[in-house]
């Protein structure tokens, strides 16, 4: 065994030439996915308060913002919805005419080759700002089911290119499987938030799509965040039930749920770098306390570090500005 003195690690270490030369993970634009805000009317541009830099446009106003995004080679974007009337039942979140919908078709006529994500679930779109249906003060697993299979439908029908349940549902997977195979849609990847935690990090997302619990917490259907075998047996699940892609939100706190879902399936695995992370950055850096891009680009070389193939993140305008061309 080579030692001391003539073993130096610090060789390669010197310049960042040799560093580059001998880099174990890299973050590539390619591996970015930018979430949008769509809300409904006509020449709305809002900034979030919570989240600098990140605004709310109506469907418009977001050709522009892909245009530019389409520019910095970011290859997709996630898109919520916020309508402006709610019920008992979302129903604006599956209407031919949903805030999304036409989002979606603005999207696709300015910038065809962009992939246009979509968030599939109701809290957005429900008075109460729960993820289903809610039946005795409860959210009804079985009921919200068909609802959640519209609401894909809807989307890919409007050009959604991947379509993303968020709500926890059980069984979802299959049922928005099954209703786009019905339909001839057998071809759109199903990108499935399969661990998403109840966590306290989703704070400023609230803000940003209106979507606060009007009673309760979600805590009976996202997963409690103690637990790790669990969140392999979500995954499990959905991949059994034809999920294409595989989702894990938060990111930061939960670098080593990533890590283990990793290691246990072989297949595409999305991280989320949520508001919350995204907020905390942008509150310190703007006070001077962190080097913002030092700082970001640290933070997702740990989640691509920790296993995921893809990044949702805030932060992807800035970093497609600042990583070189691949």
């Amino acid at each position: 065994m080579v030692v001391f003195p003539q073993l130096r690690l610090r060789r390669l270490r010197r310049t960042e030439p040799l560093r580059a030369l001998v880099r174990e993970n890299r973050v590539n634009i390619t591996d970015l996915v930018y979430p949008m805000f769509v809300i409904e009317g006509k020449d709305i541009k809002q900034e979030i308060a919570s989240m600098p830099g990140i605004f709310r446009f109506s469907p418009d106003q977001i050709p522009h913002e892909v245009e530019d995004i389409a520019r910095l080679r970011i290859p997709a974007i996630l898109l919520f919805g916020i309508p402006e009337q709610k019920d008992e039942v979302g129903s604006a979140a599956y209407h031919p005419e949903g805030v999304i919908q036409q989002a979606i078709r603005a999207i696709k006529q300015s910038v065809p080759e962009l992939l246009v994500v979509t968030d599939v679930c109701l809290c957005e779109y429900t008075s109460h700002g729960h993820c289903g249906i809610v039946a005795n003060g409860y959210v009804d697993n079985d009921q919200t089911l068909p609802l959640l299979a519209k609401i894909a439908l809807s989307h890919v029908e409007a050009g959604a290119d991947i379509v993303a349940p968020s709500d926890m549902m059980d069984g979802r997977v299959k049922a928005i499987r099954e209703a786009l195979d019905k339909e001839g849609f057998q071809h759109i990847p199903i990108l499935s938030y399969a661990a998403k935690y109840a966590s306290a990090f989703y704070g400023p997302f609230r803000e940003a799509a209106e979507s606060t619990p009007q009673f309760g917490d979600r805590r009976s259907y996202q997963m409690d965040p103690p637990n790790v075998r669990e969140a392999l047996r979500e995954v499990e699940q959905d991949i059994n039930e034809g999920a294409d892609i595989i989702m894990i939100k938060p990111a930061l706190a939960y670098l080593d749920v990533i890590r283990r879902v990793r290691d246990t399936f072989n297949c595409p695995l999305a991280a989320y770098n949520v508001s919350g992370e995204y907020a905390m950055v942008k509150a310190a850096t703007e006070r001077g306390w962190l080097d913002e891009k030092r700082i970001v680009i640290e933070t997702l070389t740990a989640i691509k570090r920790a296993g995921a193939d893809i990044i949702f993140t805030y932060h992807a305008k800035e970093v497609a500005q600042w990583l070189p061309a691949t």
